[in-house]
């Protein structure tokens, strides 16, 4: 017997650990199973242990080992693909997934969607002449546009003259109930060098590349110890993540004589845990769309020191739930560092502020709920149909 829930196909470069793919994680595991199926689409490869996050069993994964370059070559692949399991959604993610909405308007997909999480790596404000063009290029064949800040909704709009009437802004949801504050003091973790109760852990949660800057993070950091030389004994900083940039960043630990005060941890899958093993949470960017792990901070009962870039701010309440500060200042953050490291009433009061403001506003089901009623068609532009279903 077919199965006549509408099929969402979601398509994103490459499904593996990263912001923008534990949203469509999120996403499929709390929607409800009784409106839709679901299948995801890597133009490049599916990473096994990361599609396991995937709970619902009826997921289909498929990916089309794309080359390096334009994806113009997968465009017969895809539209074969589009026709043969016939998408009542395509929903692309990101510019690396945006050429996907040609064959699927080629393939007479009725609804047809595009989300911007944030920019690449090279471009971190999206302000590159050949990016914004090729959005520009490709808006034509997008009937709906999700962005996931007010910093994206007005780019796309201002910069990339989509009309206002044809974006959804949803922001991104955080698991309330798997992400809490532990009982009482910091929690010990597995495997850390800093579970002593005595310590004072600063932590972040990031891939290591450039554009997380890691290593503005342990400038500030071995500028707290220079002009806090009491701080030494309990001021720990927590790496979580791995990435192109772990080699440099074990150099400047050297460099900087950090050896007794930083841990690398790699990648983790504990997240939370993670979070309950810190007493305040750092976001060092240079760029961001909206911050999955700011969230998960949040909804931890963290503070956060975040830079005040892309949709950071409309996560973090200066003075109030954190601190925001400017980018690529090292010092600025090492000021932000000792104002929390001296004061740990304020750092419960400020854990206590996040953690309310994750409950009330950044649910995932307040998420769930948007993109539901997105995909119902009740949030398309006039004109559009959208899905019907019985």
């Amino acid at each position: 017997m077919s199965d006549a829930r509408p099929l969402i196909m979601h398509v994103v470069y490459s499904f593996d650990t990263g912001g923008l793919e534990n949203g469509v994680v999120n996403l499929i595991n709390h929607m409800q199973p009784g409106l839709f199926r679901h299948a995801v689409v890597a133009l490049t490869s599916c990473a096994p242990a990361f599609c396991t996050r995937i709970e619902r069993p009826d997921v289909a994964l498929i990916d089309l080992n794309k080359p390096p370059g334009h994806a113009f070559r997968l465009y017969p692949a895809l539209y074969r693909l589009f026709r043969q399991h016939r998408p009542a959604i395509v929903h692309t993610r990101n510019l690396a997934a945006l050429e996907a909405q040609v064959p699927a308007w080629l393939a007479g997909v009725p609804a047809r969607i595009h989300g911007e999480h944030g920019w690449d790596v090279g471009d971190p404000q999206g302000l590159g002449r050949k990016n914004r063009s090729l959005r520009r290029l490709f808006r034509p064949f997008v009937q709906r546009y999700v962005a996931l800040s007010g910093h994206i909704e007005d780019y796309l709009h201002q910069g990339v003259g989509v009309p206002a009437g044809r974006i959804s802004r949803i922001c991104n949801g955080v698991d309330i109930e798997r992400f809490c504050p532990g009982e009482g003091r910091r929690e010990a973790l597995k495997g850390s060098p800093f579970n002593d109760p005595g310590y004072f852990v600063f932590g972040t949660v990031g891939r290591l590349t450039p554009v997380k800057d890691q290593a503005g993070l342990l400038h500030a950091f071995a500028r707290l110890l220079e002009n806090r030389p009491e701080l030494r004994e309990r001021a720990r900083l927590m790496i979580v993540g791995d990435g192109p940039l772990r080699d440099a960043l074990v150099a400047d630990i050297t460099a900087l004589g950090l050896h007794e005060h930083v841990w690398l941890a790699g990648e983790r899958r504990d997240v939370p845990e993670v979070m309950r093993a810190m007493n305040v949470f750092v976001l060092p960017s240079l760029a961001e769309g909206i911050s999955n792990t700011i969230l998960e901070a949040m909804a931890s009962g963290l503070p956060v020191i975040a830079t005040n870039v892309g949709g950071n701010g409309e996560l973090v309440e200066h003075g109030r739930t954190g601190t925001l500060v400017a980018a690529s200042d090292p010092g600025v953050l090492a000021d932000a560092l000792i104002a929390f490291a001296a004061a740990p009433e304020r750092v419960a009061e400020a854990g206590r502020a996040a953690r309310q403001r994750a409950v009330e506003q950044f649910s995932i089901g307040h998420m769930v709920e948007q993109y539901e009623q997105l995909y119902l068609g009740k949030a398309m532009p006039k004109g559009v149909a959208g899905v019907k279903w019985c």
